[in-house]
């Protein structure tokens, strides 16, 4: 009654409709947040198969100028061969202990052309070696030996006959401690490699914000915090290669794509390798990536 007389009753039920109208604007709001991340989620998830198909369409479009035409579909590898390790090491000995007479062994390292001279020493075999290619191609004369070894560290291209195979051990393993570095939008880690062991000497993890994050941001906001969240994680990764620089000669960076490019102009090599797990387990998965060799029997 005294509400009533007062009009504080008709204020108070005005109160409640905005109280109302403010939860549903609210809930119009979460609603709207949750939309927009989860459409950022799935523009990540729809640009990360637009990026695997381009490497599958460049992948079979490098087959197809390989290939080169009906003649070269004619031939196929005798085999072919992951070497790593022990196994590696036995099969480099064996190239390396094969002798002929002078002239004899034919050594050519080609890249994405394969010059005359290498396609004369190899014949109808040579468009397994531009198939192969970049790589380290070795034949004879006498045809007891044709093969192809993608060296992950090659030397200069060359092309040469002598009385054995030029190959050395160093365009397959570290002859001396190497720094390696795994470097992932959230994770990094150092070790130095040695041609046999990894030992891991330092490491950063970092709490990026991933394509499955709802948060409430808006997708500006969330594209912009997680851009800086990753910009600090690479600060970080870099203040851990000046820590350890003194450790071993060279810096061989591997790790995701869209991350390498920060670290290019520091390192004397970078490749794109998959590797997952703690920073230690994927450290060695990512240096028995990019130091095994693939053998191809032409």
């Amino acid at each position: 009654m005294l509400d009533e007389l007062l009009g504080r009753a008709e204020l108070k039920a005005r109160i409640e409709e905005l109280e109302e109208e403010k939860h549903h604007l609210e809930r119009r709001a979460e609603a709207e947040e949750e939309r927009r991340a989860e459409a950022v989620k799935e523009r990540q998830e729809a640009e990360a198969e637009v990026n695997r198909l381009e490497d599958r369409i460049t992948e079979l479009e490098d087959r197809v100028d390989r290939l080169g035409g009906d003649e070269e579909a004619d031939v196929d590898y005798r085999g072919t061969e992951d070497l790593f390790g022990e196994r590696l090491d036995e099969v480099l000995a064996r190239l390396d202990s094969f002798a002929t007479g002078p002239e004899g062994a034919f050594s050519a390292v080609v890249g994405d052309d394969v010059p005359a001279t290498v396609a004369d020493a190899f014949g109808d075999r040579s468009a397994l070696v531009r198939r192969a290619a970049p790589c380290l191609c070795l034949t004879d004369d006498a045809g007891l030996v044709s093969v192809a070894l993608d060296a992950p560290t090659p030397p200069n291209e060359f092309a040469a006959w002598d009385d054995r195979f030029r190959i050395e051990r160093s365009w397959f393993v570290p002859e001396e401690p190497v720094r390696v570095a795994l470097v992932r939008s959230d994770l990094f880690a150092l070790g130095v490699y040695d041609g046999e062991s990894v030992t891991l000497v330092d490491e950063v993890e970092s709490d990026v914000m991933n394509a499955h994050s709802k948060g409430g941001f808006s997708q500006a906001r969330f594209e912009r915090r997680r851009d800086e969240q990753v910009d600090n994680h690479l600060d970080r990764a870099t203040e851990a290669l000046d820590a350890h620089e003194g450790v071993a000669d060279g810096l061989v960076v591997l790790g995701e794509r869209t991350v390498l490019g920060d670290f290019r102009e520091r390192a004397d090599r970078v490749a794109t390798v998959d590797a997952s797990g703690d920073p230690e387990d994927a450290l060695r998965e990512a240096v028995r990536e990019f130091w095994t060799t693939r053998l191809y029997r032409l």
